[in-house]
Parts: structure tokens; C-alpha cells; sequence
């Protein structure tokens, strides 16, 4: 049997322990993660109030119970700590890493460290309850916001600034951000783009859940849109659509909802300005089309009042202690998922999803990426199949200190994260902290 250890159960984890399973009946895989629950992105990315992508969470979960595939979290790879990837590598015949791209990129402009400065993932992962996050106080005192960033991501943290609590109440949003976000005595939220509208990045489909929320009306500046060099009609159809949401929004009259959120585009972020020891606005160039699918600064600013910025401006991929790493790319250097240790491919090392390619595509797009590098491993799996390594590497890791977490124990954080649920008069409700996690974890 060929043992194989899968750093990472999100998505690109789940869908590489699949394509493995599926394709070689001689192969054990173990999925590894250092938190105690499995899913990555999809139970600490996706908001609470999109219940139909959160139900992915169902088809990784039928991964992770197959008879071939073991779940084991509380397993830290790398770093102060960690396991050794040098470590790591001599208990399975094979590694494959699939890490993610946990940093944010940063906007590298005065101001952006100032208090009430954050990176949009830092307020997803307070929402979405990861055990790393903590508040920060991010909604105290604040009435207007700026959301830096025309994604999915800047889309979704925007409409959770101004959701309601009866809105949220049957989700399984912690309580404490439940709590901070019914209190919240925010009015206005600006979500920003330095380009035009046919350039932002957000769905359609993401995009309409703006134009839907109680209490809520969405403003958009025709004077925007009429800078858009390029007509609705010469788009590929995705932009067309978000631009003739946009256009049918910018024709509405004001109304008098209690909360707005702006689109802005075609304006760049150059300055964060300090008021009362914390940020106060947000200063903006203006920006024009370029003429060459770009933009240009046009030496005209704007400031935009705000006690609470969130920036949204891409992931980027974060050191392995152990692996090799580009740093320009923020990936780790690979070839067909191969792992590359100076130009040469390293026996029994591989990469998946966004620290192999990057932070692109949607979450299907593991599924190819995956693919890509099972078939790499399997070509090479006679030769990894030689090595000696232990029957079952789980002794191994608890000899060096690894406090294993094990699908009972997940299963056991699920019920508890239920019956808090029924404690508070609500459906499931996340565990939001390590110590609560790791003692659910413990229960029989």
C-alpha cells in the first residue's frame, strides 16, 4: 500500500485525497490539518448567510469518510512547533501540500497599519469563527466604511456589514459577531475599485445579493459608468451582466433606507488619514481609462470619511519552513505538481490548489489541479513505493508531540457546535475559540 499524507483539507486537500482513492486502490491517505476542523476555506471563507455554498461542506465530507482517507487535524506542519517537513516526508511514501495562500496583499500606502485598518480576511475569519481570529473591535464606534476591492470577497463583507441580525440569526455565525454586528451603528459602506465596472472582478450573481437587502439601498455615480470606454455590448457576457446591474441601480432615485453601501470605481487608494489616533477617511487619485485596458492617475483626490477600512485586494501565498518557495509568485516552485528543489524535481513532494498555481480561479478549479498532480504521483508511485516508512505513521506523530485530533473528535465539535445551537435559541452556532474547540474535541 502506498500511505500518503495531504497537507490541508480544503477544498484542493479533499478533491487530491479523492482523485487518489478513486484512481489506485493500493493507496491510504492521510489529510492533515494544524486546526481540529476539516474544510478550510469553506467553513472559515464562505459567509454565513450562504448556506448553498457552505452545503459543498457535504461532498468533502463524503471525501473524508471514505474508507481509504483519514482525517487528522491538530497536526502543525512547519514552523515554531511544527512538525518538520524533513520530518514529515519520512513517514509517508509521498507529501502532497495544499496549503492555500493565507496572506493578504497589501496596498503598500501611508496609513494602512493605522487602527481600523484591516485586511477584509482578518473580518472574515471574526465572522466565520476561526479559532486564529479575534476582535478587534471592528464595528465599535464606526458609521462609515470603505471595502478596498471589487471581488467576491470585497462583496461579501460588505453586505455582512449592513445584515441584520434577524437576518443572520438562523446561520451559524458565533454569537460574539452575531452580537458586535446587531449593535453595529454603522450608515454607509463604500466599496471602491481603482478601475471601471467592467474590469471588477464580482459575479453577478454575487453582485444582485446587494440590491436585496432589507433596509438597504445600493447607489451607483452614472459618471462612473459613462467612463467605461468600453460599451456593454463588446463585453464577454459575465461583464456585461454586472455592468447592466450597475446601470439599472444608477438609475434609480435615492431613497431613504437606513443603510447605503456606494459602488465606487475608478478611484485609487493613496493615503489612510489619522483622526483621533485611529483611521479617519480614506484618500483617493481619481483615476481615468488609460486607453490600453489600465488606468491613469488624473491628479484629482477625494476623501472619503471612514472609521473602518477593509482591504480586499488579493491572497498571497505564505512560506513553508522546509519547502522551497517564490517569492515573486508567492507559490511553491513545481513542475506537473512536482515539487522543485533547485531546478530538480524532490522524490515524494507536491503541490496543489493556490500555493501551486496561485490564488485563482473558483473552488472547482481544484479539481484539475488536483488531477494534475495525482497523475504526477502515481507515474512516480513504483520508485516512492520502495521507501521504508512506518505501518502507521500516527505513533510516530504523537511520539513527536502532536496532539491528534481524529474524525470523532471533529464529529464530537459538531455536536457541540449543535447543542450550543439549541442553547441559544438558534440552529448550529460555531465554536470560536482553541480552548472550546480542543475540549468539544475531547468529549466522547
Amino acid at each position: 500500500m502506498l500511505r500518503v499524507a495531504v497537507v490541508g483539507s480544503g477544498p484542493s486537500g479533499c478533491y487530491t485525497a479523492q482523485s487518489l482513492v478513486q484512481r489506485d486502490p493500493e493507496v491510504l491517505v492521510d489529510v492533515l490539518d494544524r486546526l481540529p476542523c476539516p474544510y478550510g476555506l469553506v467553513r472559515y471563507g464562505v459567509a454565513p448567510d450562504h448556506e448553498k455554498m457552505k452545503s459543498l461542506q457535504g461532498s468533502l465530507r463524503t471525501v473524508l469518510e471514505h474508507e481509504r482517507v483519514r482525517f487528522l487535524g491538530g497536526v502543525r506542519v512547519g514552523g515554531p512547533g511544527g512538525l518538520p517537513v524533513r520530518r514529515l516526508r519520512e513517514l509517508y511514501h509521498a507529501v502532497v501540500y495544499c496549503v492555500g495562500a493565507a496572506a493578504d496583499r497589501r496596498l503598500g500606502i501611508p496609513g494602512e497599519d493605522l487602527p481600523g485598518s484591516f485586511p477584509a480576511t482578518g473580518f472574515v475569519s471574526w465572522y466565520s469563527a476561526h479559532p486564529d481570529a479575534a476582535d478587534p473591535g471592528f464595528l465599535r464606534g464606526v458609521r462609515s466604511a470603505v471595502v478596498i476591492g471589487v471581488g467576491n470577497v470585497a462583496v461579501d463583507v460588505t453586505r455582512m456589514l449592513v445584515r441584520g441580525a434577524a437576518e443572520l440569526h438562523g446561520t451559524d455565525i458565533p454569537q460574539a459577531a452575531l452580537d458586535a454586528l446587531a449593535a453595529s451603528g454603522l450608515t454607509e459602506v463604500h466599496m471602491v475599485g481603482r478601475r471601471g465596472p467592467a474590469q471588477a472582478r464580482f459575479t453577478t450573481k454575487e453582485l444582485r445579493e446587494l440590491g436585496g437587502l432589507p433596509g438597504t439601498e445600493v447607489s451607483v455615480d452614472k459618471a462612473d459608468l459613462a467612463l467605461d470606454p468600453a460599451g456593454p455590448g463588446a463585453l464577454p457576457a459575465g461583464q456585461r451582466r454586472n455592468v447592466e446591474v450597475l446601470r439599472d441601480w444608477a438609475a434609480r432615485p435615492a431613497g431613504t433606507a437606513a443603510r447605503r453601501i456606494r459602488l465606487r470605481f475608478f478611484l485609487r487608494p493613496v493615503e489612510l488619514l489619522e483622526a483621533g489616533g485611529r483611521v479617519g477617511a480614506v484618500r483617493f487619485e481619481r483615476t481615468a481609462p488609460d486607453g490600453r485596458g489600465g488606468v491613469r492617475g488624473t491628479g484629482r483626490y477625494e476623501d472619503v470619511p471612514a472609521q473602518l477600512v477593509l482591504r480586499s485586494v488579493g491572497y498571497r501565498g505564505v512560506p513553508l519552513e522546509g519547502l522551497p518557495f517564490d517569492a515573486a509568485g508567492g507559490t511553491v516552485p513545481h513542475r506537473g505538481g512536482r515539487v522543485l528543489r533547485d531546478g530538480a524535481p524532490a522524490p515524494g513532494e507536491y503541490v496543489a490548489g493556490w500555493i501551486k498555481r496561485g490564488p485563482t480561479g473558483v473552488i472547482g478549479t481544484n479539481r484539475p489541479c488536483a488531477k494534475e498532480t495525482v497523475t504526477s504521483l502515481l507515474a512516480d508511485a513504483p520508485a516512492l513505493g520502495r521507501a521504508d516508512v512506518p505501518a502507521d505513521p500516527v505513533a510516530a506523530l504523537r511520539a513527536a508531540g502532536v496532539d491528534l485530533v481524529p474524525w470523532r473528535g471533529w464529529l464530537a465539535i459538531e455536536r457541540a457546535e449543535a447543542e450550543l445551537g439549541a442553547r441559544l435559541g438558534r440552529r448550529v452556532v460555531k465554536l470560536a475559540d482553541w480552548e472550546t474547540l480542543l475540549a468539544a474535541a475531547r468529549v466522547p
